[in-house]
């Protein structure tokens, strides 16, 4: 279905800073600290002042429905406000309101009142998933029900609870953040927030998981084709850091204007920037392996050898990371002055002002890669001194 953008304007600022004494966020009726990811229209106005215009997608509800969606524009100002507020937007002068938007503020339990298996501390066999531990997103509360629920079925059957690893899954950083970090604001799940978010891929989540299912006895027969897979992948890699280049190679890369010379390594041309994802499969075949592979799980091959480098790369800042925990941090570092940091990381190290690695990566909202960037600037300071 198409979608439209439209942009509030400077007529819209002023009817919602005129308003805001009303709003329960800023009246003081609500006390919660709001979503920092999709902030109210109000919060963009007081946040962003300097932006004259803030942008509006409109979403049709459905296909059978002439409702539109204004994502954009969530609030809990007034109806009567929100009725100006609306017909002030350009594209949305002559618009109905068929519900006003509005605000909910939700208790939470700390999670850090949590097992890992997502049980209460303090309650035997009450277990917690969703806004409750602090999250806010469908799929947070959807991996945690999962968890939750799994841990309480185990529970009952008298086996031990089913916790995942920061290195196995996303649901592993989640609940691991949850659970050692807490939350001082509503949980979102971003790859930042992995170590190994170059591991943690959707093309590998059968290789990385299925075990488990196969412990489980939930994976219906699929765990043998699992490893049918895991050992194709293997042989063709196998295969493919053996193979040299040869005249057939040789022609295929000509055909897109790419000279390589005899006896390169396969593997080595397959890591080069201008080789497309086509002409990667063409010479992936030239090994005989690879014949057994699918065209997905050569592409998935393809990619793994490209981003070898990468992979080890990220294994050695991992290191370096947990190494470098007892780094003490000075005092009147200049956080607001390091590029590269997130805002919202900035803003939390220059209010916790912490001493160490070990304290800021305690931090909730500080993630490994900012971490990283941490230690580069420490160390820049080091060898400048």
């Amino acid at each position: 279905m198409p979608c439209y953008i439209t942009y509030t304007n400077e007529t819209t600022h002023h009817l919602i800073r005129e308003a805001l004494p009303r709003s329960p966020l800023y009246s003081g009726k609500i006390n919660s600290t709001g979503p920092r990811y999709c902030p109210s229209i109000e919060d963009k106005v007081v946040r962003f002042a300097d932006k004259d215009r803030h942008q509006i997608f409109l979403e049709p509800e459905g296909l059978q429905t002439k409702e539109i969606y204004c994502n954009g524009i969530s609030t809990s100002l007034p109806e009567d406000v929100q009725w100006e507020v609306v017909h002030s937007i350009e594209g949305l002068e002559n618009a109905m309101i068929m519900r006003p938007g509005y605000a909910v503020e939700y208790d939470y339990v700390s999670p850090l009142e949590l097992y890992p298996s997502l049980e209460t501390k303090k309650i035997r066999n009450l277990f917690h998933a969703g806004q409750i531990n602090g999250t806010t997103g469908y799929e947070e509360a959807a991996a945690q029900g999962l968890m939750a629920g799994l841990n309480a079925i185990r529970r009952v059957k008298g086996e031990d609870p089913f916790v995942l690893k920061r290195e196995e899954a996303y649901i592993g950083v989640l609940i691991d953040d949850l659970t050692t970090k807490g939350v001082d604001e509503p949980y979102r799940m971003f790859t930042s927030r992995a170590e190994f978010r170059l591991f943690l891929r959707q093309d590998n989540a059968d290789i990385r998981l299925m075990k488990y299912a196969h412990e489980m006895d939930l994976d219906d027969g699929l765990y043998k084709e699992c490893l049918k897979k895991k050992n194709r992948l293997f042989a063709v890699k196998k295969a493919v850091k053996e193979k040299k280049a040869d005249e057939d190679m040789i022609q295929l890369c000509a055909k897109e204007n790419i000279n390589i010379t005899k006896g390169t390594s396969l593997e080595s041309i397959l890591r080069r920037p201008q080789i497309s994802d086509t002409l990667a499969d063409e010479l992936l075949l030239q090994v005989e392996e690879a014949h057994e592979a699918d065209e997905v799980e050569r592409k998935q091959i393809a990619m793994e050898i490209r981003y070898d480098g990468y992979m080890e790369r990220e294994l050695a800042k991992t290191k370096r990371r947990q190494q470098s925990l007892e780094l003490a941090i000075p005092k009147d570092f200049p956080y607001e002055k390091v590029h590269g940091l997130k805002f919202e990381a900035r803003q939390k190290l220059m209010k916790v002002r912490p001493v160490s690695i070990a304290q800021a990566a305690r931090i909730p909202g500080v993630d490994p890669s900012d971490i990283d960037i941490l230690l580069l600037h420490l160390a820049s300071k080091k060898a400048s001194a």
